[in-house]
């Protein structure tokens, strides 16, 4: 009588356990959180990856064979307008002519800004 006892106690202490284990949470809910994309991007707010990503090929003069520079404002919009930069950074990881060359790939939130930059109608200020 006393093991029936104990290994009801032992399956109701279980199911207690098990119970405070369950969430309602969802992915969503405990995933960390990002960085909201800003509410409207102009050039000033994707300069910085210019500067600490691009730069290092796409100075004046170009360097590492890149075919231009990206030292400004009119140069950045030019490459998204007219040399396919939003695809380019937008490549999956290997695929030929990801840029930054040789990798990685920028943050897809990066990426993400750009694309929002150009909707946003490629604004300098």
């Amino acid at each position: 009588m006393k093991k029936t006892n104990l290994l009801f106690l032992l399956a109701i202490a279980s199911v207690f356990f098990l119970m405070l284990g369950c969430t309602q949470n969802t992915f969503d809910d405990i995933e960390g959180e990002t960085e909201p994309i800003l509410e409207l991007v102009t050039y000033q707010d994707i300069k910085a990856t210019i500067n600490s990503v691009c730069l290092a090929c796409h100075s004046n003069p170009p360097q590492n064979g890149a075919p231009m520079p990206l030292v400004n404002y009119n140069m950045v919009k030019e490459a998204v307008l007219n040399r396919d930069l939003l695809s380019r950074i937008n490549r999956n990881p290997g695929a030929d002519g990801l840029m930054p060359l040789g990798g990685p790939r920028l943050p897809q939130q990066t990426i993400d800004m750009f694309f929002k930059w150009e909707a946003d109608g490629l604004l300098e200020n």
